[in-house]
Order: C-alpha cells, then structure tokens, then sequence
C-alpha cells in the first residue's frame, strides 16, 4: 500500500508530507484549496506529463516521492526486469525530480523509463481521476474491463490469439509477394539471375575494402612516404651515440658514478641502431608496383559500384545476394511454393478463427458473471431497478484482440430498453457506474491502493450515502484514498486530511494534514453547514461519523 507522500516545490505546495494507513483515506478541504494538486502529484509521480509551470514560483525544481510496501512476488519480478534493486523488506519508493529542462523518474534510486515505470506502477497503484468515467463512452474500453475481470485465463487465451494473428499476418504478407502473370516473373527471374551472376562474379569478402584503401593510401602516396622516411633515416646516422658512449668508457674509470650515464648511453645507441635498421628495411620494401597500383584501384572501383547499386557496405551487397537468391529460387518454384503457401496461411487462419472462437466464448461466459455483479452493485449504489448487460458483435476481420466487438448496455430506470451507456447514463449516473465496476473489480484483482479523485461527482443525498457505503466495503480489503466534498463519504473515514490553503498577503501555499478525532467532526460539520456551524450542525457531524463507525464494523465483520 501507499505508505507516505512527499511534495515539494509543485504548484501552490512548498512542502508536504503525508503518511496514509490501511483503509479508508479523505481528503477534503475549501474549493480551490489545492486538493487537485495532491491527486495530481501522485499522477505525475506515476509518469502522467509534468509541465514546468508547475514548479513552484521561485524555486529551481519539483520533486515529488511516493513510498510504498509492497511485498509481493509480482512486484519484486517487475522490478528485477527493469533492473531496479527490490528493498529486503518491500519498501518501493518512486520518485520523480521536475526542472525547466527535464524531468527524471527513479525507482528504488534507479533511473527508470516511463514504460519500465508503468511496468511496476501498474501493480502498486490504481487511479480513478475525476474524468475517467467518460472512458466507459469508449466502447474499447469495455471489452478491456471484460478481459481484466477474466483474469489469467482470458489473459492466457489472448496472448494465444495474439500468437495465431502474428502468424497468420505474417504468411498473409508472405502470399502477397506470388503476384504478377508468367511474361512477368521471367523478365523478373531474367533481371535477378544478371545481378545474382554479377556480384557473385565480383567474389566479395568482408573486410577486403578496408585492406585495399589501405594499400591504395600507401601506394599513392609512396614516393611522399620514402622521401620522409629516407630523410628519417639520414637523420639517425647523426646521433653520435657511439662517440658520446666512447667518451664515457675513456673517463669511467676514474668516476664509477658515470656508470650510470654510461648505460643510458649504451641504450640510447642500441636503440638507434635498431631504428635505422627498421627504417632501413621498410625502404627496401618500398619498390612501387605500376600493376599491383592499377589492380587495387581496379578492385576498389568495383566494390563501390556494386556498394552503389546493392547497399553501402560490403556487407550490404551480401545481404542483398542472398535475397536475390532467394526470391530467384522462389520464381523457379513458383507454383509449389504458392500452394505451399496457401496451405499454411489456410491452416494458420483455421487455428486462429478456433482460438478466437474459444476467447469469445469464453468472453460471453464471463460478461454474464460480470455484469451480474455490476448489476448487484448498481442497485447497492441507489439505482432502483437498474438492468446492466453486455452485447457482443463479430467483427468482420481478425484483429490481435480476436473478433469481438463487445459494448456495456444499461437501462437506469423501470421500463427503459438497455441502451448504450452514452445514452443511457447521465454523467453522474456513468460515474456511479465506473465505481460500481471498480469495486466488482478489486474484489478479484491484487492492486492494492485504489484513488478515486471526487468519486461524488453529481450526487447527493440517499445516493451519497450508498456510495460512502461501497467505499467503506472496499477499504475493508484494500487502502483507498478518497478526494471527496460530501459529508456522507467523509465520515467512512478511517483517517482524515485536511487540505487548506493559506496566505499571507504576499505567497499562497496549500498544506495538508491529519485531522484528530475531534477536527474530524468539526471538519464534518463544515462539510454539512457551510459557513457557520452551529451545535446542532457539530451534533449532526458527530451522529453522522459514529452512524459510519458501525456501517464500517458491521461490513468489515
């Protein structure tokens, strides 16, 4: 679960610290306190854009660092894979640094990729923003929700059906290269078996252009090279090495310190000999070779004009040999290695259309259970008589999904036909929806941390309460944390927050802390009256938090 967050420098927060526990986690506060910005940090922490502007006035960069617990083989797999060291006792800290250049992400003190952040993410941490249920207007969306309720199953039988499309794609695109009448794949075969004979005539061999630009830089530039290293050699006749050493020896038997300049003497004169001896014979090796200059340059001239039709390199005009070769080799089979073809393609389409029979079937089997469910948590959320189902349609092709399009169908009310949620929900009906599907799926999924940024969007009253209710049942087995503006779901809580913003007439920062059991009701209280709160309104706040107490046991046994 999400432990701890850490905000500073980012928009209207200096700094912040916040410490989550198990449960049911409020936030509320003032509009305009800056309660966006807190779900919005945890977005931006998990890789959503972090636009510059929203560091702070004044400061240099953003940081922002979320601490989890999250001891699971799952999580500690999706980390080895993107090389981030797994702390021994499942602590995760991701951490996100934001400047005007560039922003950097890192897990565990590692730098990691958006993909590689998702990777991990993913199994930490779900967000419910304050727009997401307007995906659910996205028929793509609800086929993607009916997988994830499938679990392992479906996700086993998609990646199979994924597997068979790849495969079929691939033998389809083989079939397209049998086109064209018989007049034409000779003229073809005629103009392949000229370039085939020519670059094998040519006998390539890698690395051989290398060798003759060398030799042709040194034969070119050879009478350049023997007059310079003719001179070199003059010049080391002239050292007077032996003279100096001869010197030495006459006197050394006076001084044996000189014993010393003696030897570095009988060095140095070793090694010119050896280096006029080297020069020596690098000149001999020197004679020029009118024809061995004139074949070389001839060989390069050719090695680059097949570079110039066939490929940049050497290794280029290979390649493109051993593709002639085989295309030419398909020509002159060009009946049998059709039908062969086909006979695969048929046999890969057959396996593929009996995959995504098995995935649809099973995707109707499952769409029953689940919208059953979502159905029971509709009416638990104050729908009267709410009808929830799903309607499936082939598709007139494959897709590496399979062949269903597949579309949630909702009638809200007693006597309306189902219709498509676009136009069977409102958007605070969709939004009820949405939560009524989340919480069908956390009982089946491992996240968790759920976050649902004002879940409350359009509701009120009796519907408030409902919806405060499945909160409640969902926290029972998983940490949620909850941005909230109606008491009802405020008083579920099992810790409270309170975001505020202060000024003091020159800088404006937001702050958030944990309110105490007393704060609690006084904040409660606030939510109900407004402005002022009366006695009665702080009693009603009280009754209201104590109601939630026991709704809480009673649910959580």
């Amino acid at each position: 679960m999400l432990l701890e967050l850490h905000v500073k420098n980012l928009a209207l927060i200096d700094s912040a610290h916040v410490e989550f526990g198990e449960g049911l986690n409020i936030l509320t506060g003032e509009t305009g306190a800056g309660k966006s910005i807190i779900i919005g940090s945890v977005n931006m922490a998990l890789g959503q854009k972090a636009p510059k502007e929203m560091i702070r006035q004044g400061a240099d960069s953003a940081y922002i660092e979320l601490v989890f617990s999250a001891d699971s083989e799952a999580v500690r797999a999706a980390l080895e894979e993107i090389g981030a060291e797994p702390e021994e006792d499942g602590t995760v800290i991701i951490s996100r640094k934001i400047t005007p250049q560039r922003s950097t992400s890192r897990i565990n003190d590692r730098t990691v990729t958006a993909a590689g952040l998702r990777k991990v993410t993913s199994l930490l941490l779900d967000i419910h923003g304050q727009h997401e249920h307007q995906s659910l207007l996205n028929r793509a969306r609800h086929l993607e929700i009916l997988d994830e309720f499938g679990g392992t199953e479906a996700a086993s039988l998609k990646e199979k059906v994924a597997g068979a499309y790849r495969a079929f794609r691939e033998l389809e695109g083989e079939l397209s290269r049998f086109s064209g009448d018989e007049d034409q794949r000779k003229r073809e075969a005629d103009f392949l078996a000229y370039e085939v004979q020519e670059i094998e005539n040519a006998a390539l061999v890698p690395g051989e252009e290398e060798q003759l630009e060398n030799a042709y830089r040194r034969m070119s530039n050879s009478r350049k090279i023997t007059e310079n290293i003719g001179k070199a050699a003059d010049l080391t006749e002239e050292t007077g090495f032996p003279e100096a050493l001869a010197c030495v020896e006459e006197v050394i038997g006076y001084d044996e310190g000189l014993s010393g300049i003696r030897d570095m003497l009988y060095d140095l004169d070793s090694l010119a000999e050896d280096l006029r001896r080297a020069l020596g014979s690098y000149l001999e090796e020197q004679a020029f070779d009118e024809e061995e200059f004139r074949e070389t340059a001839e060989r390069l001239d050719l090695i680059r004009g097949l570079e110039g039709k066939y490929g940049k390199t050497v290794g280029d005009v290979l390649e493109a040999l051993e593709e002639k070769r085989e295309r030419l080799s398909l020509l002159a089979h060009f009946d049998e290695i059709r039908e062969k073809t086909e006979r695969k393609c048929r046999e890969a389409e057959k396996q593929l259309s009996a995959l995504c029979g098995e995935l649809t079937e099973l995707r109707k089997k499952t769409a029953a259970e689940l919208t059953e469910k979502i159905r029971e948590k509709l009416l638990d959320l104050n729908f009267l008589d709410a009808r929830f189902e799903m309607r499936f349609e082939e598709l007139p092709h494959y897709t590496a999904l399979g062949k269903d399009a597949a579309e949630f169908m909702m009638s809200a009310n007693p006597g309306e036909p189902v219709r498509p949620l676009g136009t069977a929900a409102s958007g605070g009906e969709l939004s009820r929806v949405m939560l009524a599907i989340k919480t069908v799926l956390a009982e089946t999924d491992d996240i968790p941390t759920l976050i649902f940024d004002e879940i409350d969007a359009g509701i009120s009253g009796r519907t408030a309460q409902k919806v405060s209710e499945q909160l409640g049942i969902i926290a029972g087995r998983h940490q949620v944390i909850c941005i909230t503006h109606l008491p009802q779901i405020a008083a579920m809580a099992d810790r409270h927050f309170e975001i505020r913003k202060e000024t003091d007439g020159t800088r404006t920062v937001t702050s958030i802390r944990e309110l105490s059991a007393d704060e609690t009701a006084g904040e409660l209280a606030r939510l109900l009256g407004g402005a002022e709160i009366t006695e009665a309104v702080l009693k009603n706040a009280q009754e209201m938090k104590a109601l939630a107490d026991r709704e809480k046991a009673a649910n959580r046994g």
